[in-house]
């Protein structure tokens, strides 16, 4: 009980906390020639930086659809279903290389 009231006392005389926001919100961009950008920056970029998202790994069609699946089960992400295929479609063709989007 002692230790948690020391505790209390002392991240209370810490004093204010800063923390410093990213930087300028940079949303995707459509790719020439395939999908559309809406539902990946609708669904994605409420938690994931542009930057996190375009530097994964390749991942195949039935990976991305596995990761989508998982934001919205595991870590309950307010992803809509009827948006996976769009999103999926959206990564699949960014990484196939299907346009010039770089990390910001």
């Amino acid at each position: 009980m002692m230790r948690l009231v020391f505790m209390a006392l002392l991240l209370g005389a810490a004093g204010p906390v800063s923390i410093e926001l990213p930087g300028e919100f940079v949303p995707f961009a459509d790719i020439k020639g395939g999908p559309s950008a809406e539902a990946i920056n609708a669904n994605c970029l409420s938690c994931h930086s542009a930057e996190m998202v375009l530097n994964q790994p390749h991942l195949s069609r039935i990976e991305w659809q596995g990761e989508v699946t998982k934001m919205r089960n595991v870590y309950k992400a307010p992803v809509a279903a009827a948006d996976d295929a769009e999103i999926v479609d959206w990564l699949v063709a960014m990484q196939a290389g299907r346009s010039d989007i770089k990390a910001p």
